[in-house]
């Protein structure tokens, strides 16, 4: 049996898979419109002080750098890096 050294124990993807780096990438999004370094891979956008209209500003940039309409409900339902980054996996 062997373990995967790579992920965390919180569940994040290994940050060499397309999750992993989608999952990354949303951080650096949430950082940029939440003006915060204080972000990982389980923050809850909201609870970081994120609201609906910079959500959309999140919703946008994926559109842009992923190619995937995600909806304002798809970001309520996973409102952290890691969950989004599996609605854009799950988009693909």
């Amino acid at each position: 049996m062997s373990v995967d050294t790579t992920a965390s124990a919180a569940g994040d993807s290994p940050a060499g898979s397309p999750a992993g780096a989608d999952t990354e990438g949303v951080v650096a999004m949430f950082r940029r419109v939440l003006e915060t370094e204080d972000v990982s891979a389980d923050s809850d956008f909201f609870l970081l002080g994120g609201d609906s209209l910079v959500a959309t500003r999140v919703l946008s940039a994926i559109a842009r750098s992923y190619g995937v309409e995600l909806t304002f409900e798809d970001f309520l339902g996973a409102p952290t890096p890691e969950q989004l980054a599996e609605k854009i996996t799950d988009a693909r």
